[in-house]
């Protein structure tokens, strides 16, 4: 967010923050829509054309955990050194 308010606006930062409440809304109420990434119960779900936000699911407790936001623009490359466990 903080990114996003000092390269653009208020306003961006608000309509960003919506698109996220409802990615989290979906993923709370069906994890599994996601692309799933691995075996590890990796996934990710495209926020907008820029975002893609990684998460994994326990399935013991019943949880989501939130990894990362990353910025679709970025060498993929790199996105592994963020997602390796």
């Amino acid at each position: 967010m903080d990114f996003i308010f000092e390269k653009w606006n208020q306003k961006e930062v608000d309509k960003f923050g919506l698109l996220v409440q409802n990615c989290l809304q979906s993923i709370s109420e069906n994890p599994k829509i996601a692309k799933r990434e691995s075996e590890n119960q990796l996934y990710s779900f495209v926020i907008s054309k820029q975002t893609t936000i990684y998460f994994k699911i326990s399935e013991i407790d019943f949880r989501v955990d939130l990894i990362l936001f990353w910025n679709n623009k970025k060498n993929p490359i790199l996105l592994d050194r963020y997602l390796i466990f």
